[in-house]
């Protein structure tokens, strides 16, 4: 657990330095294209700075989107007991606590760290689940925070939202162009390498993207699978909440692809790419996993 937990902040620092020198090569590339080094350094710039404002905000910004509304105790005395109890039980601070009004049973962490977290559950999930099953989802999403995965998850999210900005900026200099080196290259928006790479762009981000959600969160959803089993020894009740999800989930009426890696249970439309780069093992293997550990104890 510790080890994994280690990983975990390395991995932040990796996927930070990552970010960075994707930003400073397609940096690079501007200038050389449009034949200024001052694009190279501007972009660079703004990334760092990007990077910055996303590792502070990119947690209150995941809430926003997906239209969370923070309680205290009195406002829904079940769900924020069951947190305030694993809290105490994983010795964290209390975080933060949200509801999100959506049919669809579902649920997710966010936040920088343990100091400043956050989870969130739809009126979907509480309405469908009992009290150990809910318990158990929680834990989970607990677990994301225990673990420091809810730091990684919140990078590889703005990685995903920089990286769908990035080609939607690649395809505008693509097709409108501008720029110093266009002088060279017949002017306007006809520079071929910035057509050919705009394309690219357009076609390989999103594939991008949704390989790098996958890379990173299937494990994690597994330790957080097992987190929760040994925060609650109960870990049929979590596998019982697992078995719901996959019977009766349902999109998200706020869907949003970047963010699909924090919760529980995917929460976009099933489709064949979503199927190709899923963010989450299949709950069959998460469910036998758990009644392994079950059969451990």
């Amino acid at each position: 657990m510790y080890r994994a937990i280690a990983k975990n902040k390395r991995n932040t620092v990796f996927i930070i330095l990552l970010f960075l020198l994707i930003i400073g090569g397609l940096g690079a590339l501007a200038a050389y294209v449009y034949n200024s080094p001052s694009v190279a350094i501007t972009v660079v710039v703004i990334a760092v700075g990007y990077a910055t404002i996303q590792y502070f905000a990119a947690s209150r910004l995941a809430i926003s989107i997906s239209g969370g509304q923070q309680i205290q105790k009195a406002d829904n005395p079940r769900l924020y007991r069951i947190v305030e109890n694993l809290s105490i039980t994983n010795g964290l601070p209390m975080p933060r606590v949200y509801i999100i009004s959506d049919p669809a049973p579902n649920a997710f962490a966010t936040g920088r760290d343990p100091q400043h977290a956050y989870v969130a559950a739809t009126t979907g999930l509480l309405d469908l689940m009992d009290d150990s099953e809910l318990e158990g989802v929680m834990a989970h999403e607990m677990g994301h925070v225990q673990n420091y995965d809810t730091r990684v998850s919140m990078i590889v999210f703005g990685l995903v939202v920089a990286i769908g900005f990035i080609a939607d900026l690649f395809l505008r200099f693509a097709f409108f162009g501008g720029g110093r080196g266009n002088d060279r290259n017949g002017g306007g928006g006809g520079n071929p390498i910035v057509i050919v790479f705009g394309i690219a762009a357009m076609i390989v981000a999103p594939l991008v993207a949704a390989g790098v959600q996958a890379a990173i969160s299937r494990q994690r959803e597994y330790l957080a699978d097992a987190t929760s089993a040994m925060t609650t020894r109960n870990p049929d009740a979590l596998a019982s909440a697992l078995e719901k999800l996959g019977q009766y989930g349902r999109p998200m009426q706020k869907q949003n692809s970047s963010m699909a890696h924090l919760w529980i249970s995917d929460p976009t439309r099933p489709g064949f790419l979503s199927r190709l780069f899923s963010t989450h093992p299949p709950i069959e293997d998460r469910v036998a996993r758990l009644h392994k550990i079950g059969g451990e104890f």
